[in-house]
């Protein structure tokens, strides 16, 4: 009997993460991980600018689909897995 062909190793698929850019934002859709208010899916409605130009985009607002409801968050909040899920979950 012959033994079976020795397959090379294939190393496992690493975890690869998309950065988030904040110019790349608007209109997306994410999930509270913890939802309040019964609150769990959100859109981003507007990418704050900052007043000089050359300054980096900070915050963002999201507008809860279930009441409207507006709130200002910093933007890099949303890469915070233990919070939010990109995509309506």
């Amino acid at each position: 009997m012959k033994a079976p062909p020795e397959s090379p190793e294939v190393p496992p698929p690493r975890a690869r993460k998309n950065p988030l850019s904040p110019k790349k934002l608007l209109l997306t859709k994410w999930t509270a991980v913890a939802p309040t208010r019964r609150e769990k899916h959100f859109v981003v409605v507007r990418v704050i600018e900052p007043e000089p130009p050359a300054v980096r985009i900070e915050q963002v607002e999201l507008e809860a689909v279930h009441s409207r409801r507006v709130m200002l968050i910093y933007w890099r909040e949303l890469t915070d897995a233990s919070q939010w899920r990109q995509g309506w979950v």
